[in-house]
């Protein structure tokens, strides 16, 4: 699992079970050096793997564009929420709610986001270092908002418990843990209708087209405005998460574990 799949080629075939997450790293490369990547991160650790699993339809989908017949019989097994995450509830302030975002990288739509909010009282709290530019278009924006930086998990943890509205419109993700992570907490989510993030969010999110400004900022102003839409997007959310507590997706690991090790014992 991770961002270390050569690793794979160092270990004997037998039991062995390929995890990929994403494949982000492949179009920041050009030429040599993402072929170089593509294979020995890609082809050849799916060509050894006895299996290979992946966190989402879409990344799945993802990997049978990429790779064809080689991810053919790919598995869906997703991420899990940390059992630390549970329902902490707290009164919503309407007139000036704390909204989270989580990252500050090029697929987290930082830029939009920041115009998103233009207007809107609030304050953003942001997990994630940001660049010069960003902090910029913040400014320019008239945003309140606070760069949190790189956090511990249980730092990570607080920001939720603290913020009112989780802001996830990223343009790529390979799951989008803050979503259920939100979920669990009990805050209501806007995110990405793209991908791996509708599939992650069920019906426990307003879904928007992260490239349009204005359906991210009517999507925050409904929440700010609609206690009756939280309630139920947050009960939503409680509903989805039976899929991402640790038992299930352990139990989906075991059941492919026991799978190589009864075939590699024929």
């Amino acid at each position: 699992m991770g961002d270390a799949h050569y690793l794979a080629l160092a270990l004997p075939r037998r039991g062995l079970v390929l995890t990929i997450h994403d494949c982000a790293a492949l179009d920041r490369l050009k030429g040599a050096a993402r072929e170089i990547l593509r294979q020995f991160w890609f082809v050849r650790p799916m060509r050894h793997a006895r299996i290979v699993t992946t966190i989402s339809q879409a990344m799945r989908d993802e990997l049978r564009q990429r790779f064809g017949d080689l991810a053919a019989n790919v598995r869906i097994i997703p991420n899990c929420v940390r059992s630390e995450f549970v329902p902490t509830p707290k009164p919503f302030p309407s007139a000036s709610p704390v909204i989270l975002q989580v990252g500050t990288g090029w697929n987290k739509n930082v830029e939009r986001v920041a115009e998103a909010l233009r207007g809107i009282s609030c304050r953003l709290d942001i997990v994630g270092t940001l660049s010069a530019t960003q902090r910029g278009l913040l400014g320019n924006a008239g945003i309140v908002f606070r760069e949190l930086g790189r956090l511990s998990d249980d730092e990570v943890l607080e920001a939720y418990k603290a913020c009112d509205i989780v802001a996830f419109a990223s343009l790529y993700e390979g799951f989008g843990m803050p979503i259920v992570e939100a979920q669990a907490i009990g805050r209501p989510v806007v995110t990405s209708r793209f991908g791996a993030m509708a599939e992650a969010a069920g019906r426990g999110a307003l879904l928007v087209n992260p490239l349009e400004i204005l359906s991210l900022r009517e999507a925050v102003k409904s929440l700010c405005s609609n206690p009756a839409l939280r309630e139920k997007l947050v009960s939503a959310g409680f509903e989805n998460l039976a899929r991402f507590r640790a038992g299930a997706v352990a139990a989906s690991y075991a059941a492919v574990y026991e799978e190589v090790c009864s075939n590699d014992a024929r």
